[in-house]
């Protein structure tokens, strides 16, 4: 599995020159078009049923609002609270810092091996790779998770990270890794889905029981009380949660509600939009610690609150909007470029629409990967209209494409700084001069309507030099015979016409 630098995949080109790899997969496109086809039906099902579905969304954007407004607050008070219920809060500025208290934690256990519940923070941070470098195993226990992992690979997709495996594929990393790991696949193996999951849970087992040490992330901390909670499908998050003596959360600070009555919108939303189920099958919450052997629960609690660019993303009036999302990957599997490209080509651990607006926020547009991402995109809009925080999404892409393109004012590890425009962009910016230009001149913007005009004739069908990337793949507009302004003066507005 490659590692990782505060969050990108080391070696990983820019998004077009990995998605021109990707299309070409003809089993990787198979495996995306059936998966996110039958995901996306499957939810606009579920959320047909609700008839105050807007309403919900709505609430969703505005707790979200209100709690990023005041999070210096929110923050204050969740460790109030997760302290007075016998957890101990950590404050993690970057992945570096969180890595370090989060092997510390481990370490002071004894312990060398972990099992994990699902969390893309710690992937976000590259937790795993932090780990083995300090002599300890992370086994990750959710299906998906532990099928990349087995198969030294990396996620592609932010609900169903195995995605773009097909069963015979699983069938044979766990026939070939499984024994590696731990308890060996079964003698004769099949690709059914129902063996496979045997396969799993088997192997999982031995580790749920004999960890001590749990690490998860959360998908909602409520700040009233100092509530964790974990949603999931499998179980293994009760069992991380529930078994080891140790637990450490490790966990966007964008994730604080502020009380059990928000918690209650998105426990609505979430899993509608994410797994197409009316309600999670495993909602796990958790407060503080357990004081008593006959209890379940662990004895010590840590919670790492994790920054890494966040509060940097906080300061953009119109990125920050990014920060509301729940990670339902809803706008993943109506994506006509994910759906083509896959998530690996994104370079991150937030791969699709969402990963295009919000991984060169945390990040910064600095390195090729990031400045190409808020291009990943067709602008179609799909990714808004299924978001059920109402993140717009296209917005924060053309905000970003504007940032990559112009250079400009931006906040990053808290401070002002001046980007320099991205590399590649100069007939862009060349471009849209020329336009402010000419749309400043409204003489001149009419002459040339009316040569343009005259001469369509001779018009090529492609654009020549940088442009011919474009037309390779459109068709040109055709130049209408006379301008709109000299129509409508010909015409008198049209009446002339209708007459």
């Amino acid at each position: 599995m490659s590692g990782t630098s505060g969050g990108t995949y080391l070696g990983m080109p820019a998004f077009p020159e990995a998605a021109h790899d990707a299309v070409r997969d003809t089993t990787l496109r198979g495996n995306l078009r059936h998966a996110t086809h039958t995901i996306r039906a499957k939810r606009a099902h579920a959320v047909a049923e609700v008839s105050d579905w807007a309403e919900l969304r709505e609430a969703g954007k505005r707790i979200k609002d209100h709690t990023l407004r005041h999070l210096d607050r929110y923050l204050v008070q969740v460790e109030e609270t997760v302290t007075a219920a016998g957890g101990t809060v950590h404050w993690a500025a970057d992945a570096e810092e969180a890595n370090r208290i989060v092997a510390g934690l481990v370490r002071e256990t004894g312990e060398s091996e972990v099992v994990k519940v699902k969390s893309m923070a710690t992937q976000e941070i590259g937790l795993n790779e932090a780990l083995e470098a300090e002599g300890i195993h992370a086994y990750e226990t959710d299906l998906a998770e532990l099928i990349v992992q087995l198969g030294k690979d990396r996620p592609s997709h932010i609900l169903v990270p195995a995605i773009h495996r097909n069963r015979g594929e699983i069938r044979e990393i766990f026939a070939r890794e499984m024994s590696e790991w731990g308890r060996p696949a079964p003698e004769g193996l099949t690709d059914s889905p129902a063996e496979l999951a045997e396969a799993a849970r088997l192997h999982l087992r031995e580790k749920f029981l004999r960890a001590k040490v749990g690490i998860s992330g959360a998908n909602f901390v409520v700040a009233e009380t100092g509530t964790l909670v974990v949603v999931e499908s499998e179980g293994n998050g009760r069992m991380c949660l529930t078994l080891p003596e140790t637990l450490i959360s490790v966990v966007g600070i964008e994730k604080i509600v502020p009380t059990w009555r928000d918690l209650e919108v998105f426990l609505q939303t979430l899993p509608r939009s994410s797994t197409a189920e009316r309600m999670n099958p495993y909602t796990s919450m958790w407060t503080g610690t357990s004081d008593s052997d006959r209890t379940d629960g662990p004895r010590t609690f840590h919670l790492v609150l994790l920054d890494n660019g966040r509060t940097d993303t906080l300061a953009d009036e119109v990125g920050r909007q990014a920060l509301r999302c729940i990670r339902c990957s809803a706008c993943l599997n109506v994506c006509p470029v994910y759906e083509r490209a896959g998530g690996h080509a994104y370079g991150s651990v937030y791969p699709g629409p969402i990963g295009a607006i919000l991984s060169p926020q945390l990040r910064g547009t600095g390195s090729e990967i990031d400045a190409s991402l808020p291009y990943a995109s067709s602008l179609c809009g799909a990714c808004y209209e299924v978001c059920p925080v109402a993140i717009d999404i296209p917005e924060v892409l053309v905000h970003l494409r504007e940032r990559v393109a112009q250079g400009g004012t931006a906040t990053r590890e808290g401070a002002k700084v001046m980007l320099r425009p991205a590399k590649g962009h100069a007939a862009e910016r060349a471009a849209m001069r020329a336009a402010r230009w000419a749309f400043g001149r409204p003489g001149a913007l009419r002459a040339g309507q009316r040569l343009a005009s005259r001469t369509r004739r001779l018009h090529p069908r492609t654009l020549p030099g940088p442009g011919r990337a474009w037309s390779e793949s459109r068709d040109l507009p055709p130049v209408p015979a006379e301008p709109f302004r000299d129509w409508w003066r010909r015409t008198n507005g049209g009446e002339d016409g209708a007459k």
